[in-house]
C-alpha cells in the first residue's frame, strides 16, 4: 500500500517544539561567545600587568625612600649576608700626611714666593752632575749627615773646604763668603759654621756662624745674615748634598733654586746653574771636614 502521509511542513516545529530561527546565520551564538571569552582574556591580563607594574614602583619607591632596606630583602628564600664591618676600613678623607720637619718642599719644589723675592723665576731642572762616585763619596756624605744632627758639639761644627784649592775655605768675610785660606785665628774662626738640619727641609742643610747667622743666597751671592724667620729665608738657607765626582766630597743644590749650586768663582762663593764642565764640577765640589776653630 502506498505511504500517502504528507511531507512535514517546513514551519513545523521540531520534536523538542524549538523552532530555528531563520533571521541569523547558523553559528552565531558561538562567535559571540568566543569573542566574550577573548574580550574576558585580554582585560584580566591587561589588569595583572596594571597591578604587577603598581607593585613595581611602590617597591622602588620605598627602597629609595629607606636606603637601609638590606639588598636580600625583595622576597622570601634568598640567603642574606651580614654587611662587612665597616671598623679599620679608611674612607679617602682619613689618610693625611704626617705633620713634621719631613713635610718640607723637596729639592725638586720652586715655590712663587721665592721667584718674587730674587726678582726672577728659578730655571728648569738641569741635567744632574755625574753620580759615578766612589764608596769614599758616599762614606762622606753620611758622615757629613751625622755632622748635621747635631748630636754633639764636637762633630757639629765643620769646615767647608775647596777641592781644586785645598788650602781654601769657606769664611764670612763682612757680609759675604769667600774662599780664603785660614791662615790665622779669626780666619779659622771666620771658616767653622755649625752643619744643622736644613731650615726649609729636615734631610738638608743650613750653615750657622758662631753668632748666629745663617749662610743664604740672596741675588744668587753666597752670605751671612740673622733669620728673620720668613719663608723664602729658610729656602734660600737650605742646601741639600748631591753627589760629586770627587772622592769624599758633595755639591750643595739650593732647595728652592734645584739646578743651582754654590760653586765658587773669583773665590767668591755664588749661586750657579749647572755646567757639564769639568771647571764647573771641581769649583762646585766641596769637602766638610772638622772645624778649624
Amino acid at each position: 500500500m502506498p505511504d500517502s502521509s504528507p511531507p512535514p511542513s517546513p514551519n513545523s516545529p521540531w520534536e523538542n517544539g524549538w523552532t530555528p530561527d531563520t533571521s541569523r546565520a547558523p553559528g552565531t551564538r558561538r562567535l559571540y561567545l568566543a569573542g566574550a571569552l577573548a574580550v574576558t582574556t585580554i582585560v584580566v591580563c591587561v589588569t595583572a600587568i596594571v597591578v604587577t607594574d603598581k607593585q613595581t614602583d611602590d617597591t622602588s619607591r620605598t627602597k629609595k625612600a629607606d636606603p637601609t632596606t638590606s639588598a636580600g630583602a625583595d622576597g622570601p628564600g634568598l640567603l642574606s649576608y651580614a654587611s662587612p664591618s665597616k671598623q679599620g676600613t679608611p674612607t679617602p678623607g682619613e689618610h693625611t700626611s704626617s705633620s713634621g720637619s719631613g713635610s718640607a718642599k723637596t729639592p725638586g719644589t720652586t715655590t712663587s714666593t721665592a721667584a718674587a723675592g730674587h726678582g726672577s723665576t728659578p730655571s728648569a731642572k738641569a741635567p744632574s752632575p755625574s753620580k759615578s762616585t766612589s764608596s769614599h763619596g758616599s762614606s762622606s756624605g753620611s758622615s757629613g749627615s751625622s755632622g748635621s744632627s747635631g748630636s754633639s758639639s764636637s762633630t757639629a761644627w765643620k769646615s767647608v773646604r775647596s777641592v781644586n784649592y785645598p788650602d781654601r775655605y769657606w769664611q764670612v768675610s763682612g757680609d759675604f763668603v769667600k774662599l780664603n785660606p785660614a791662615n790665622s785665628a779669626s780666619a779659622r774662626s771666620a771658616s767653622t759654621f755649625k752643619v744643622v738640619k736644613g731650615l726649609a727641609n729636615s734631610s738638608c742643610y743650613s750653615f750657622t756662624t758662631a753668632n748666629g747667622s745663617y749662610l743664604r743666597h740672596r741675588n744668587f751671592i753666597l752670605r751671612a745674615e740673622r733669620n728673620d724667620g720668613s719663608p723664602l729665608f729658610k729656602q734660600d738657607a737650605t742646601f741639600c748634598p748631591r753627589p760629586s765626582p770627587y772622592s769624599g766630597a758633595v755639591m750643595l743644590e739650593s732647595v728652592n733654586y734645584p739646578g743651582r749650586f754654590l760653586r765658587h768663582q773669583n773665590f767668591q762663593l755664588r749661586l750657579d746653574r749647572y755646567q757639564d764642565s769639568t771647571l764647573y764640577r771641581s769649583d762646585s765640589a766641596f769637602r766638610l771636614v772638622a772645624g778649624l776653630d
